[in-house]
C-alpha cells in the first residue's frame, strides 16, 4: 500500500478524533484522481463513523475532507514540517479564490496534524484555489476536483447509513454533462459570418531555464490567436510553446525553440515589507518605447486585495504591458511576477480618493510550485550584495523578453 495512502487512513481516523489504533477502513472506496478513500468504523464496536477521503500536495502537505455519521464536515492538513502541541487549538485563516477569508479553529490530535470542522462546506464546494496561513506559513490547494470529492464523501455517508458498512462499494461520484436538446425541425445556426475582432497584444515575460522556459502571466497569453512570440532587446523574435498554464494563479509556462545563456534567479528566502524592488518589463510597447523599462519602488504589503497571501503589493509604476515581468530585489535575483494594478477610476467611485502606486505581483511560492509541477529546472539563490539598479537592469536585459501575439478583442 503506497505511503501517501496510509497516511490518509491515519489522517481519516483522527478526523472522527479517536487515535488512529481505534479506527478501521476504509470499506469501500473513494478514488478521484489523487484523492482516495471510503467509510471507517470505530474498531471497538465496528459502527460506522464517517467517510473521508485524502490527497497529497506537491507543498508537501496532506489535505482530507471528511463527514461524520451527524452530518459535521472536517478538513484536516498534515505535514511533517508541523510541530503543533498535542491537544492544543490552532487557529488559522483560509482564503478561498482570494475572496472569501474563514477563520478556522483546528485541534491537534497528533504534532503533525490539525483539524477543524468546516461551517459552510458550500464554499469548500465551488471554490478553485484554497489558501491557508498556518504559524505564519502559507500554503495553497488547488481543488478543481473538490465539488466531486465533496458528493462522494456525502453519498458514501449517506449509502453506509442506510444499507450498513458490510455493502460498502465504489463511492466515487461522477458530474454529469448536461444534455442538450435540439429540435429535430430545427436546422442548425450557421456560424457567424464575421470574424471575431482581434488587437495586437504585448506583454513581458523572462527566461527561468537554459532550455528556453519562459515565465508570464496567464491573461498576457489568454485569448491569443495563432503564434505567441517573444524576443530578447535587440534580438530577432522566436515563436514559443504553451507548456502549461495557471489560471487561478494568473501563471502560464511557456518555452522557446532554443537554449539560452542567462536566466533568471529566483530568491530563496522570502522578502519583507518596504524592502526596495525594481520592476523590469515592456509597458505600452511601441507607445511610450520600443525598449524595456525600468521603475523602482518598494514592497507595501505582503499581501494583495482582500488580503490575498498569493500577492506582494508594491509602490514601483507599473502599466499595460508590465504584466509577466520580474519583480526583483537589490541584488537582481526574482522576488515576485508583476501581474496587475489597481483600478484607479473604479476606486475614485466608489471612495472618492485617487489611489497612487498601488500594484501587484505574484509571490515566488506560488511560481515554484507552478514550475515544480512541469519539472522545470530554475536555479535560486540567497540575497547577494546590493546592486546599483542600472547593473540589476543590465543583468535583467540578457533574460526579459517581450511577449506579443494577436488575441481576440475583449468584450
Amino acid at each position: 500500500m503506497r505511503r501517501g495512502f496510509v497516511f490518509g487512513v491515519i489522517l481519516s481516523a483522527l478526523l472522527w478524533g479517536a487515535p488512529p489504533a481505534l479506527a478501521k477502513g476504509p470499506f469501500g472506496s473513494i478514488k478521484i484522481g489523487q484523492w482516495t478513500g471510503g467509510a471507517y468504523t470505530d474498531d471497538k464496536t465496528g459502527a460506522f463513523t464517517h467517510c473521508a477521503a485524502g490527497a497529497p500536495y506537491l507543498n508537501g502537505v496532506h489535505m482530507i475532507i471528511s463527514q461524520n455519521i451527524n452530518g459535521q464536515w472536517n478538513v484536516a492538513l498534515a505535514s511533517t514540517s508541523f510541530n503543533f502541541t498535542d491537544g492544543g487549538m490552532i487557529p488559522f485563516d483560509v482564503i478561498f479564490d482570494g475572496q472569501t477569508q474563514v477563520r478556522l479553529f483546528g485541534a491537534a490530535p497528533a504534532p503533525q496534524i490539525v483539524v477543524a470542522p468546516i461551517a459552510n462546506i458550500a464554499v469548500v464546494r465551488k471554490s478553485h484555489l484554497m489558501v491557508a496561513e498556518i504559524n505564519g506559513t502559507t500554503h495553497q490547494f488547488q481543488l478543481q476536483s473538490v465539488d466531486r470529492i465533496i458528493s462522494s464523501v456525502e453519498h458514501c455517508v449517506a449509502k453506509t447509513k442506510t444499507t450498513g458498512i458490510n455493502s460498502a462499494g465504489d463511492f466515487s461520484v461522477s458530474v454529469a454533462k448536461p444534455v442538450v436538446q435540439t429540435a429535430i425541425a430545427a436546422p442548425p445556426k450557421p456560424p457567424p459570418s464575421k470574424s471575431p475582432k482581434t488587437v495586437e497584444r504585448t506583454g513581458t515575460g523572462f527566461l527561468v531555464s537554459a532550455t528556453g522556459h519562459v515565465i508570464t502571466n496567464y491573461h498576457v497569453i489568454d485569448g491569443c490567436v495563432g503564434d505567441i512570440s517573444a524576443n530578447l532587446a535587440g534580438q530577432a523574435s522566436s515563436v514559443l510553446r504553451t507548456v502549461s498554464t495557471d489560471e487561478i494563479n494568473d501563471l502560464a509556462l511557456l518555452q522557446a525553440p532554443q537554449t539560452f545563456n542567462d536566466v533568471a534567479v529566483i530568491r530563496a528566502t522570502a522578502i519583507h515589507p518596504r524592502d526596495a524592488i525594481i520592476v523590469i518589463g515592456y509597458p505600452l510597447h511601441g507607445l511610450l518605447t520600443s525598449d524595456y523599462t525600468v521603475t523602482s519602488g518598494i514592497v507595501s504589503s505582503l499581501s494583495g486585495l482582500l488580503n490575498d497571501t498569493r500577492y506582494l503589493q508594491i509602490s514601483a509604476e507599473v502599466q499595460s504591458g508590465n504584466s509577466g515581468g520580474p519583480l526583483l530585489d537589490t541584488s537582481g535575483e526574482v522576488v515576485g511576477v508583476v501581474s496587475s494594478k489597481l483600478n484607479a477610476l473604479k476606486v475614485v467611485k466608489a471612495t472618492g480618493d485617487l489611489p497612487q502606486n498601488i500594484n501587484f505581483a505574484i509571490k515566488t511560492g506560488a511560481m515554484r510550485d507552478f514550475m515544480d509541477n512541469s519539472a522545470v529546472p530554475y536555479k535560486t539563490a540567497e540575497p547577494k550584495t546590493e546592486l546599483k539598479t542600472a547593473e540589476i537592469a543590465r543583468q535583467a536585459r540578457a533574460y526579459t523578453m517581450l511577449i506579443s501575439c494577436t488575441a481576440k478583442e475583449d468584450n
